[in-house]
């Protein structure tokens, strides 16, 4: 039987449902080989040799290929059809023939197949080829790119900058982004400025609103009703004269269907609709794909195959009406400046199922195939049509005029099925107005003056960072998920309400890296870079040219920073973030006098976590700090010293240090160069702390009394972890920071037997939060588990957190298969055959 690979058991699963007993199907469980995680892997000065090695978990997947190779000496290769899959099919090759598994006489295919349904494989099985040289070229290229950023930045950012971690090539560029909004948004002014509408009445009694667009004759621009004195004086005008309709318009439009969706723009639409982050749409994606509900998910491609686009105006007819069905099909032009990674749109493989037929049970993964069925039968659909209405209304003079604007929808189109997302929030244009006609009298049931301000630009959520990578070229369809995780992971930036921060350190990487590697993060570089190594893809370019011209440049500017000084990197920093971390302050005063001691200088400093503030230059008479970070400011700098009361001789004070709000009792002296002080817990705010609860918080670790059973010293406190209570070397966590305060012994005594018991295994282990039955391929219980790190699916020695947003109780035992196999492919867990 011919051995056919592909990356994933339920694709394996699925595959050979539609091949039969005929083939062996097995699963690579993705990359089998990589390059080893030290300095020397990829070798510039041999034409960029590279050393890769079979990674630890993968030895057995690779071992079990070759074993069915003996019994057959045909081998297909059947990963995903792009790039990556292109190069984890020549990794296999090349390992098997390392292992000499692959000899003279094997036959080794290529096929590549965009749906896993039963008629797109057996398509594929009849068409092979060999294995695309210039795509893994391609591969090979973007691949030691990486690494020589990785490997050779990296050591220069933990030498130069205490706490930063590595540098990656496109991440580095996309956290300057981030750090670029942000210090827009924190150098933007808000700016006053008035608008005033009319509530008006027709002669029929019918009531519109109407915007005021022109006074004294003159239109009004944005900011010419700059104040409250100009907008009531606006008011007057309006009020003080009759109204007339001088003009109504009425205009046909329609509106257009968007394109079926590619990788970007599902990660965009799935975060406006559901809030998904990147990873969690694209594991949705993944697992439809691989039961063969879609066509393939990483995809720059928005054009359909003829026989798709047949497929949906069949269901557009058959479920709305031949009304809805355009005289044409509609064809979509690819946007992207190399569309490279697949060859179509994200689609569904069977138009006439709805997410409600396929009853898919898995949460996200409904939601996610409704959107993506639902968008490409918009796609297909008519034009929805439209009449747009304006009327003028003025005063008899002329120096009053008003606009009022209604749209009424005469046939739906494909908004019946589908309405794209928008990132912008617009006025509601969609009102309809009542009849009017030119001449008609208007009374003026209301006329009111708005203030309005100025918004800065906002902050950038993961669909709108992708978008604005994709308009600058930066990264691919496959790549994103990656990109905008690892800078999360890294520390570097932090998602707050589905908005990206940027985090102290981030901006510190972004500051060195535009002085002393300036070139390496410039948009436009990065993009053409990318273009290269499309070209390279294309046969256009050699990928060792590629790879020569950029080592060149880079090798001599990682050389540059050999000289430099950890000081010398900070007064740098310092200065190109003058106008940032020092604003002019309001009085005109020097921004960087100590406003503690009056006597010094603030500059920038790094503590060895990586934590960025700003500090006092008389450090330590004086240990003024502040947070490096002035967007978002929560006034809690204004709090820094206040006195909460006295305890003997002994001032209480509130402090705002880099780590955030804490209470101090006295000031540092020669004897006691450390004062006691306590940071305030999660949840208390700083401005309302008093001398009681300041008193309370200093006075940790509470004592709680003697242990009954040993007589020795139990205490609550406050840790690291949270709230705590403690007997001997035991802590057992407190789920409230209140009851530090108020535990008494029994309770203290009943939370360390619960931990203890945990700890020796004394008690019953805790209950299943759901059960899902008899692992399908190899025998055994899989249960979805409470953790100390969230929920997570257990089965035998293999446990698999779930997904962010994933509910315990919508685990399926299809899902819980899939975490299993991919958590037993990275950590090399023996599985049990079946």
């Amino acid at each position: 039987m011919p051995v056919v690979v592909v990356e994933s058991p339920a694709k394996a699963k699925t595959i050979n449902k539609y091949l039969g007993s005929a083939y062996t199907v097995l699963a690579s469980y993705g990359h089998v080989r990589d390059l080893p995680p030290k300095d020397g892997s990829v070798d510039p000065e041999h034409e960029f040799a590279m050393t890769w090695e079979v990674g630890s978990d993968s030895k057995k997947h690779v071992k079990a290929i070759a074993d069915a190779l003996k019994d057959d000496n045909s081998l297909i290769l059947a990963t995903d059809p792009d790039r990556e899959g292109e190069a984890i099919s020549w990794h296999l090759e090349e390992a098997l023939r390392k292992r000499r598994a692959i000899k003279k006489d094997t036959e080794v295919k290529r096929v590549v197949f965009n749906a896993i349904t039963k008629s797109a494989v057996t398509e594929a099985m009849k068409n092979p080829r060999q294995v695309d040289e210039d795509l893994v070229h391609a591969y090979l290229a973007r691949r030691a790119l990486d690494y020589l950023v990785g490997f050779k930045l990296s050591p220069v950012l933990w030498r130069k900058l205490p706490g930063a971690k590595s540098a990656g090539r496109v991440q580095s560029v996309c956290l300057r982004l981030i750090v670029e909004r942000e210090m827009e948004i924190e150098a933007f002014r808000a700016r006053e400025y008035w608008t005033v509408k009319a509530m008006l009445e027709t002669p029929r009694g019918q009531q519109f609103e109407a915007r005021l667009t022109s006074l004294a004759g003159k239109k009004l621009e944005k900011f010419d009703l700059e104040n409250s004195t100009a907008a009531e004086m606006a008011v007057q005008a309006v009020t003080s004269r009759d109204l007339t309709v001088a003009a109504v318009e009425a205009k046909p439009a329609s509106r257009n269907p968007s394109p079926p969706f590619m990788t970007s723009t599902l990660q965009q639409e799935a975060s406006r609709k559901f809030g998904f982050g990147a990873r969690q749409t694209m594991s949705a994606a993944q697992r439809l794909y691989e039961a063969g509900y879609i066509t393939y998910m990483r995809t720059d491609g928005i054009d359909m195959a003829p026989e798709a686009i047949t497929a949906a105006r069949d269901a557009i007819g058959d479920r709305y009406g031949k009304e809805y069905v355009p005289s044409s099909p509609r064809v979509y032009k690819n946007k992207a400046k190399n569309a490279q990674e697949a060859h179509e749109c994200i689609r569904p493989t069977d138009m006439t199922k709805d997410a409600a037929a396929l009853k898919i049970s898995d949460g996200d993964q409904a939601k996610l195939y409704d959107l993506i069925w639902k968008r490409t039968l918009a796609s297909q659909m008519e034009s929805a049509r439209m009449e747009r209405t304006t009327a003028i209304i003025s005063s008899a003079d002329k120096q009053v005029e008003l606009r009022a604007t209604g749209q009424v929808v005469l046939f739906d189109g494909f908004l019946r099925v589908y309405e794209e997302g928008r990132d912008d929030v617009v006025e509601d244009d969609d009102k309809r107005l009542p009849q009017l006609a030119q001449g008609d009298k208007t009374a003026k049931k209301d006329v009111t003056p708005e203030q309005h301000f100025t918004q800065p630009p906002p902050r950038f959520t993961e669909a709108t960072l992708v978008k604005r990578m994709e308009e600058l070229g930066i990264g691919r369809p496959s790549t994103y998920a990656s990109i905008v995780t690892t800078i999360q992971d890294r520390g570097y930036v932090r998602k707050d309400a589905n908005r990206l921060i940027p985090e102290d350190k981030g901006r510190l990487v972004t500051a060195f890296l535009e002085n002393y590697f300036r070139r390496y993060v410039e948009y436009e570089f990065t993009a053409n870079l990318e273009g290269e190594l499309d070209d390279v893809s294309a046969g256009e370019l050699d990928h060792i040219d590629v790879l020569s011209r950029f080592w060149r440049d880079f090798s001599a500017a990682i050389a540059e920073t050999a000289d430099l000084r950890i000081t010398e990197v900070l007064d740098k920093i310092d200065e190109v973030l003058a106008p940032h971390l020092f604003p002019p302050t309001e009085d005109g005063s020097d921004p960087r006098v100590c406003p503690k001691c009056g006597a010094g200088r603030l500059n920038l400093k790094t503590a060895r976590s990586g934590g960025a503030f700003i500090g006092c230059s008389n450090y330590p008479e004086c240990r003024y700090t502040r947070a490096l970070s002035t967007s978002g400011d929560d006034g809690t700098a204004e709090l820094d010293g206040k006195v909460l009361g006295h305890d003997g001789e002994d001032e209480i004070t509130l402090r705002v240090g880099r780590f955030g709000p804490y209470v101090q009792k006295g000031e540092p002296t020669e004897d006691v160069p450390k004062p006691p002080r306590a940071s305030l817990p999660k949840g208390w705010k700083p401005e309302e702390i008093d001398f009681e609860k300041a008193q309370m918080l200093l006075s940790l670790p509470r004592p709680i009394g003697q242990h009954p059973e040993d007589g020795e010293l139990v205490e609550a406190g406050i840790g690291r972890y949270g709230p705590f209570v403690k007997h001997g070397k035991v802590y057992a966590n407190l789920p409230e920071v209140d009851e530090v305060f108020t535990i008494g012994m029994n309770r203290a005594v009943e939370v360390l037997a619960e931990k203890a018991s945990r700890g020796r295994g004394r008690a019953a282990a805790a209950p299943p939060l759901k059960e899902l039955g008899e692992h399908p391929e190899s025998g055994g219980a899989v249960n979805v588990m409470a953790g100390r790190y969230g929920p997570y699916v257990k089965w035998e020695k293999v446990n698999a957190t779930l997904p962010k947003d994933v509910e315990p109780t919508d685990v399926t035992m299809e899902m819980a298969v899939q975490l299993i196999a991919e958590k037993a492919a990275k950590k090399g867990t023996r599985k049990k055959k079946s």
